[in-house]
């Protein structure tokens, strides 16, 4: 072939791979795998439509949600986004759940009718449950219920089934490898985590550096739960960058001790409020959300977990003016309730 065809052939080819990359390009950038999650509470009488959040979730490249019940004007507004999504059963519905044909009827009614076009991820079943609680008897019987009707529909192989729990469950954590659940959050914890060993689930953990650091001020150097400090070395001789990856190794010192070390850790909530408590102001906020997606987006990791991405759900897309609580839980939003982003993310 003459070179001068062969010259207009490779530039005809590149101008198709372009166009390719061009069309394909909005998809590439809604998967999970490039993304940071972003958890959709709807405490809130002035937030926005179903189908006007989910165009908001689109249109800023956030290819993961979190929802805290199922929503039929949210699962509708999710089909063909390729939006990952968790679904929470609150902790008011396990002793129902318990029950397993109401477990079968609760996913024939909000996981079968979707499952075609919505990218179900996880089903998150109670949320913070803790020891003591009245739920703690009901939440593995309603785990193994969940879990056997998503079998019964053939969707293991797209759903895990777990829970969200959050880091009071661990103590000693200090340092970090020290790590393990308290006797009593032992009790309940250690059988669902030996159902998430058995069906290669991982645990959901609510991770939130905003708590600890209020929880001990004079103990804890601000910077260092707003990813900005040098680091702390911990009496173990491990270097820690962050209170976030200090939380997170703790966590996972305690799966180790309860004979798990295999179970993958899902950062189902982290978040830092902007207004309504110490510390608790747009700038630290901003810090916080930017420094952790750039550090879970990254291939860092923890030093317990080194080398890959952290999966992780900023907690939450909206300020909720309805949020019972402290005045900071109505101020977690990234987003106004009028979709105006208060702080200049990138979520993947």
């Amino acid at each position: 072939m003459h070179f001068s065809n062969i010259y207009k052939t490779g530039k005809a080819l590149m101008a198709s791979i372009l166009l390719l990359l061009v069309v394909l390009m909005p998809a590439l950038q809604i998967t999970g795998a490039q993304s940071v999650g972003v958890c959709y509470g709807r405490n809130g009488n002035n937030l926005p439509a179903e189908g006007e959040v989910v165009d908001l979730y689109k249109s800023n490249g956030i290819g993961r949600m979190r929802i805290y019940e199922p929503n039929d004007a949210t699962l509708q507004a999710l089909r063909g986004s390729n939006i990952e999504l968790t679904v929470t059963i609150l902790n008011n519905e396990l002793q129902a759940l318990n029950d397993a044909a109401a477990a079968t009827a609760w996913v024939q009614k909000n996981v079968q009718p979707y499952s075609a076009d919505v990218k179900f991820k996880y089903i998150a079943v109670g949320n913070e449950v803790r020891p003591g609680a009245a739920e703690v008897g009901f939440l593995l019987p309603a785990i193994q219920n969940i879990h056997s009707a998503i079998v019964a529909a053939n969707l293991q192989g797209q759903i895990k089934v777990s829970t969200a729990i959050d880091t009071t469950l661990v103590t000693n954590a200090y340092p970090p490898s020290d790590g393990v659940y308290t006797d009593p959050a032992n009790q309940f914890i250690k059988p669902v985590i030996d159902f998430l060993v058995s069906n290669g689930a991982p645990l959901l953990v609510n991770v939130y550096p905003y708590f600890s650091y209020n929880d001990n001020p004079g103990s804890i150097d601000l910077a260092y739960a707003l990813f900005t400090s040098q680091g702390v070395v911990v009496p173990d001789g491990t270097r820690y960058p962050s209170l976030f990856d200090a939380l997170l190794d703790a966590q996972y010192a305690a799966l180790e001790k309860a004979g798990a070390p295999n179970v993958e850790i899902v950062v189902s909530e982290s978040g830092w409020p902007s207004e309504g408590g110490n510390q608790a102001t747009p700038d630290n906020a901003a810090t916080f959300y930017k420094n952790l997606i750039k550090h879970v987006t990254s291939t860092t990791g923890t030093p317990k977990r080194p080398g890959k991405a952290i999966e992780t759900y900023l907690f939450a897309m909206f300020d909720e003016n309805l949020k019972e609580g402290n005045a900071d839980e109505k101020h977690f939003g990234i987003f106004t309730p009028d979709k105006q982003p208060k702080y200049q993310l990138t979520f993947g």
